[in-house]
């Protein structure tokens, strides 16, 4: 099993920045895919941004050029970088981890953390 504890959110005001930290335990070895995921009130959850084992990243549209995924394997850790925040980007914030053993796949959720961007 995979543990993921995200901290970072708060309240900033339009245009300001916020750095996410997404913290793996358990079996970290097994993690193909980290992601971040945001749902707004009354919205479905979509997902933000994404790193694989490789290092590949992927990003919604919306958030492209202000927000940056990245890790630290020495610390287990996944990143989120927010930048020129804007009152659309409030929501709830989850962490996200895919995970490949043998033939077995699981998907794994933090608890989320709430970001609010308002002046």
């Amino acid at each position: 099993q995979v543990h993921l504890v995200e901290s970072g959110g708060g309240l900033v005001q339009p245009g300001g920045s916020l750095r996410l930290s997404c913290a793996a335990s358990g079996l970290i070895f097994s993690i193909k895919i980290v992601g971040w995921y945001r749902q707004a009130p009354g919205k479905e959850r979509q997902l933000v941004a994404a790193i694989t084992s490789g290092g590949s990243t992927n990003y919604t549209d919306s958030v492209k050029g202000r927000f940056f995924i990245s890790r630290d394997n020495a610390k287990d850790t996944v990143y989120l970088q927010m930048n020129s925040l804007k009152p659309e980007d409030t929501a709830v914030y989850y962490c996200y981890a895919h995970t490949v053993v043998a033939d077995t796949m699981d998907d794994y959720w933090g608890q989320g953390t709430q970001v609010t961007v308002s002046s």
